[in-house]
């Protein structure tokens, strides 16, 4: 078993992927962690995770698998690969909860996509890993449920248990020997952080503001700095709502409304706790549903 071991990881090292020693018939790293560190080796100038510890050189492969049939640990970020995890149904999920494979078919119709022909191992637990390399210049984290039920993706600061490592329940296993294709740009989409609405939306505002819209922010600044009690929060909220339909167009840039807002509602009397939550509020509210440049 540990000759087996052993040519597993040096296989995945020869495709370029770094691996480290998982515990013999576990997925856990067999490494030390950093309580226990010794500050010797490896981490003479400091503790270093599996992460860091990962590597393709066959030498070290072979060092680390002479001490026991340790299982296979691939780590995804340095190997510049995404790994699409499709998870088995659970005895916990309600009944008609769909595995992994079923809710990547579903991804792919909705997208118009077939399922990615790519390198895939079956799990132990009866998944499966479709490996993909990464995008160039593309640091993406790793995801749970992002892209559907029982579908997980690893990449930087993750890792997968690699084809030879056995389990108490079952071997990883290579059913799709393919060599890895790169991740396809709609799923890199799917798996790409949405940017909030208000940065998606505005635009660079200009060294000097248009003429009405500086206007626009001295009148509602004025009228909040002047507002009264019982009418102070109302004047903020509405002159902020006012002022953000300026940001999307470029007008005015977001962090000078926001400064002139606040500094008027201070002026007004009130808390500046309560100045900079009603104003950001109210600019994101304008930012949302004003999408052109105003009349």
């Amino acid at each position: 078993m540990r000759t087996h071991l052993l040519t597993a990881a040096l296989d995945a090292a020869q495709r370029g992927w770094h691996v480290f020693p998982l515990r013999p018939a576990d997925k856990r790293p067999a490494l030390h962690g950093e309580s226990v560190c010794p500050g010797t080796g490896d981490c003479a100038a400091g503790h270093r995770k599996w992460e860091q510890r990962a590597t393709t050189d066959p030498d070290r492969i072979r060092a680390a698998w002479s001490a026991g049939a340790f299982n296979v640990g691939i780590a995804t970020g340095p190997s510049g690969l995404v790994v699409v995890d499709l998870d088995p149904v659970k005895a916990k999920d309600p009944k008609g909860t769909p595995d992994g494979v079923t809710s990547l078919q579903a991804l792919c119709e909705r997208a118009g996509q077939t399922v990615p022909a790519t390198y895939r191992t079956r799990t132990a637990s009866g998944g499966h890993h479709l490996y993909f390399t990464a995008p160039e210049g593309v640091r993406l984290g790793n995801s749970a449920g992002r892209l559907g039920k029982h579908i997980d993706t690893r990449a930087h600061g993750g890792y997968v248990v690699s084809a030879g490592s056995t389990l108490s329940n079952g071997t990883y296993e290579v059913v799709d020997p393919t060599e890895p294709v790169s991740l396809p740009e709609w799923l890199h989409a799917a798996l790409t952080p949405r940017q909030p609405i208000w940065a998606m939306m505005a635009a660079p505002a200009p060294v000097r503001p248009p003429r009405y819209a500086a206007a626009a922010l001295r009148a509602e600044t004025a009228a909040v700095a002047g507002a009264g009690e019982g009418s102070r929060n109302w004047t903020l909220v509405r002159a902020a709502r006012a002022l953000g339909r300026f940001i999307p167009s470029g007008d005015l840039a977001r962090h000078e409304v926001e400064q002139a807002l606040n500094s008027a509602g201070l002026r007004a009397g009130l808390r500046e706790n309560e100045c900079r939550a009603a104003v950001a509020s109210a600019l994101n509210w304008s930012i949302a549903n004003n999408h052109g440049r105003p009349a």
